[in-house]
């Protein structure tokens, strides 16, 4: 195993990591911008009024990009697999 090999995957896990922690990430974020803009308008600040949207959200964006998620750590994880014996040899 060369090291451009190693490098090479260890890129290409990293860009698998981002792609698949960028959509809950952001989703999160989003909602939690929002809801901290309601509570600085309203002087609410409950604790529980930005953990359950946030709870929420994440659970939608699991539940629609879940697939998507599964079927790209899946090639990852073939594509890994079939190049054991080329890294090896």
């Amino acid at each position: 195993m060369t090291p451009d090999s190693v490098m090479e995957l260890g890129q290409r896990a990293l860009q698998i990591t981002v792609m698949l922690s960028a959509p809950i990430l952001l989703s999160a974020l989003a909602i939690g911008l929002l809801v901290a803009m309601f509570q600085a308008a309203t002087q609410i600040n409950e604790m529980t009024l930005s953990f359950v949207p946030k709870l929420l959200v994440t659970v939608l964006v699991l539940s629609v990009a879940g697939p998507w998620m599964l079927r790209l750590i899946i090639t990852f994880t073939r594509e890994t697999f079939l190049k054991i014996p080329e890294m090896v040899g």
